[in-house]
């Protein structure tokens, strides 16, 4: 069967994925889920981080699975999954967009959440006064990220979301259709998601299609309050 690494989105890391793997372990499928650098429990500066870096460092994930894996990435994980691919399209299976930025050309992370609708995104960015981090007001982490989470889940969540480095929200990816666009895409949709709102998220399946679309009736993170049922989808997509 084919190997799934798991991407984290924007002040997340690899903890958001815990109660996934465990349930892709009890359907015998083999995963993994990484800390981008500087993000989760990696140590990198948030002054070093870079698009290009993460997408360097999802490529020595994949050379660590023993075949082309399915690239699942959550939210602004959607852009790093995709330069990832652009670099080594030869080792990635498939590309998972689970309620992600499914970018063009030239997006970053900020152009792309600006076309959201106003006022239907609830994530409030704040950026350092030097401009080198990005953090999200806790206001807005609830209702934004996880308004179908228990209480006990969002404390979990809660405690390990911080900040980021501000330069890959700034950074343009660079796809071509010779390697990005050779690679199998699939979009997993979230109804409910005050992030990403539902119709951007079908927009950017619109202008870049892919070769199957799910659904959960969930918020933002999926990977908390529907681990089983977003299990069953990743089980069910190969590339």
């Amino acid at each position: 069967m084919t190997p799934i690494i798991l991407v984290h989105g924007a002040w997340h890391g690899a903890w958001c994925w815990l109660r996934v793997l465990r349930e892709l372990e009890l359907r015998e499928r083999g995963a993994l889920a990484i800390d981008l650098p500087g993000m989760g429990d990696d140590t990198t500066p948030p002054a070093e981080m870079s698009l290009d870096l993460w997408a360097l460092s999802i490529g020595e994930a994949l050379k660590r699975v023993n075949k082309p894996p399915l690239l699942v990435g959550h939210s602004m994980g959607g852009l790093a999954i995709s330069q990832a691919a652009e670099l080594n399209p030869h080792l990635v299976g498939g590309l998972v967009y689970l309620c992600a930025y499914l970018p063009q050309d030239g997006d970053s992370l900020i152009a792309a959440a600006g076309r959201n609708a106003p006022g239907t995104s609830l994530v409030e960015p704040v950026f350092s006064e030097d401009g080198t981090t990005v953090s999200v007001t806790e206001a807005c982490l609830r209702p934004a990220f996880y308004a179908d989470c228990s209480d006990q889940d969002y404390a979990f969540a809660k405690a390990r979301i911080k900040p980021m480095g501000a330069r890959p929200t700034l950074e343009p990816v660079h796809l071509t259709p010779e390697r990005f666009g050779r690679v199998p895409r699939h979009y997993i949709e979230c109804l409910q998601d005050q992030a990403v709102p539902i119709d951007q998220q079908r927009a950017m399946v619109a202008a870049s299609p892919c070769q199957s679309v799910h659904t959960l009736d969930t918020s933002h993170s999926p990977f908390l309050s529907a681990p089983g049922g977003l299990a069953d989808i990743l089980c069910g997509t190969e590339s």
